[in-house]
């Protein structure tokens, strides 16, 4: 079974490995993992350009060439029909390594043998040398088509940030033709990025403005999510038709209501149906207030006044 190798950025570390796990997991449960700091390896018959397009903070991705032989150099498809090839080091170790002997090594290697002309301008084959304190490894990725980031015509200076909205889409094991519900949709965050990843969405918000805002930033990009204008509560109408619930609680819910934003938040996670994948963001703190008893929670630092947490269900 082919094993994939990601470099993960180190920022959100820990949320970063998850992501990319479920995310394998959502399409392979048999997937196997091990991770060296930033550096995890998965083992599964699920491509590694499949996991890294969906994926929010992956920087490198590629496949391991498990045997380094003249078998391989004659008999690889990938070398063959790549007329384009780069050679590159990514060192996690704590050695210095003489990146531009061994970069020079490697490419008089590998061009001898796939007849390709070296480019580091987007080549169609780029060969990789990972050296860690614990293992080294060669890999190689391809030329993979580059996803553009959904536009957003109208924006608001407190909506959800697009990459936590797309970590908690994958976190939930959510995948292509799911269907996701942010019952707090906002200018639609959740679902322009469940969208971009083929994931259906339906949004929910009371407030009519957000609503028109969302309808406005989805036509934008040719996205078609059902859009709802009424209280979260209609959720429950539409249960039968979604298989996950990914939102960012809002603050200032009190704002059009007579009760306070705790009590309406903690209704909201009374009505929500326990059978489905959840992912949901709240102000730190407020987690110990509401009974969702999750798998897994992420404290995020956003800024001095405020930390937020992620609870995966």
């Amino acid at each position: 079974m082919p094993q994939s190798f990601f470099i993960l950025s180190k920022e959100n570390l820990e949320l970063a490995t998850d992501e990319v796990i479920a995310i394998a997991k959502s399409y392979d449960k048999y997937a196997k993992f091990d991770s060296y700091s930033n550096l995890l390896l998965i083992q599964s018959k699920t491509p590694w350009y499949k996991i890294a397009q969906r994926a929010t903070f992956v920087k490198t991705a590629g496949q391991i060439i498990e045997k380094m032989s003249n078998l391989f150099l004659q008999n690889s498809s990938v070398l063959k029909n790549s007329k384009t090839i780069a050679c590159k080091i990514i060192n996690l170790s704590s050695k210095k390594i003489n990146t531009t002997e061994i970069v020079r090594v490697m490419g008089n290697m590998f061009t001898k043998f796939c007849q390709a002309k070296v480019s580091l301008d987007d080549p169609d084959l780029t060969i990789y040398l990972v050296c860690t304190n614990f293992l080294s490894f060669l890999g190689f990725s391809t030329r993979v088509k580059k996803v553009s980031r959904p536009k957003k015509i109208v924006k608001c200076p407190v909506e959800l940030d697009w990459k936590l909205s797309r970590v908690m889409i994958n976190l939930a094991g959510l995948k292509e033709n799911d269907v996701v519900c942010d019952p707090f949709c906002g200018t639609g965050t959740t679902l322009l990025e469940a969208e971009s990843m083929g994931v259906h969405a339906i949004g929910i918000d009371f407030d009519k403005k957000m609503c028109e805002i969302t309808k406005k930033n989805l036509a934008a990009n040719g996205f078609n999510s059902q859009v709802i204008n009424a209280n979260f509560s209609s959720i429950l109408k539409i249960k039968d038709k979604i298989d996950g619930i990914v939102t960012d609680l809002p603050y200032g819910m009190a704002s059009k209501s007579s009760e306070s934003p705790d009590k309406l938040i903690q209704k909201f996670v009374r009505i929500i149906p326990r059978d489905k994948k959840i992912a949901i963001m709240c102000k730190k703190g407020f987690e110990n207030k509401i009974k969702l008893k999750p798998t897994k929670k992420y404290e995020l630092y956003r800024h001095k006044s405020l930390s937020r947490t992620i609870m995966v269900k």
